[in-house]
């Protein structure tokens, strides 16, 4: 006998005497969650988002996004600037049980320390985050033919672990430094939703993104004029 007949000539059988039915309610696998959100659980709070594959990064007023690309259209990388303020963000797979934003801090500060600068551990509002400073090379300048040396730039990592995702995020510049300057930056990186998909993925193997429809589009009309400003090449 199918379920869905018997539960209904149950229902009905119950009403008839005069008792309401149980409520339907689905208990929910996961706790409330303010942000960042995954895909099952993004708000409708009216916040234009923009799809970026794995990630929906949130338009905000007064932070520009940008957004990494290679030859091959691939995107790499996505951040949010507000002044000289820097909010870089990465998702990447993670198991079913379990976290693994413990272990990727103490690989951070290992990594940050080999490279001059240093990073500690302390409370955030998205709980256990690392705080301290990074050497960074800063942007090229026009005209500029070799790489500036790089400086010592004050940062925080910020992690959130989901379901079967977790989220990174590197603040780095004056948003860094005090909680004031880093409001919006936080905000932002709270409101991300993560599309996880269903695919079988390696642990710690970053999420794929990718352009939306016009933005591809216009990246590969970029990519063509600059390959005919170079002109014809000969293989050899």
């Amino acid at each position: 006998m199918p379920f869905g007949r018997r539960r209904n000539r149950i229902e009905r059988s119950v009403r008839e005497r005069g008792v309401p039915p149980e409520p339907q309610v689905r208990e929910r696998d996961q706790e409330e969650t303010t942000g960042p959100f995954d895909a099952a659980d993004a708000p409708e709070d009216g916040v234009p988002r923009i799809d970026l594959g794995a990630l929906r990064i949130p338009a905000v007023p007064g932070l520009e996004l940008r957004v990494d690309v290679n030859a091959q259209q691939k995107v790499v990388g996505a951040s949010l600037r507000a002044g000289d303020s820097l909010l870089q963000v990465s998702a990447f797979a993670a198991p079913r049980a379990g976290g693994i934003w413990e272990g990727v801090r103490a690989d951070l500060a290992t990594s940050a320390s080999g490279q001059g600068g240093s990073l500690t551990e302390r409370e955030g509002p998205f709980g256990p985050e690392l705080f301290g400073f990074v050497q960074a090379s800063p942007p090229p300048q026009p005209g500029q033919t070799a790489p500036a040396a790089p400086v010592r730039r004050a940062a925080r990592f910020v992690g959130v672990d989901g379901p079967r995702w977790f989220l990174r995020g590197m603040i780095s510049g004056p948003a860094a430094e005090t909680p004031e300057a880093g409001a919006a930056l936080e905000a932002a990186f709270r409101r991300i939703v993560v599309a996880r998909g269903t695919e079988p993925m390696p642990v710690r193997e970053q999420l794929p993104m990718t352009l939306p429809a016009q933005a591809a589009e216009q990246v590969a009309a970029q990519q063509a004029a600059a390959r005919q400003r170079s002109g014809p090449t000969l293989d050899a």
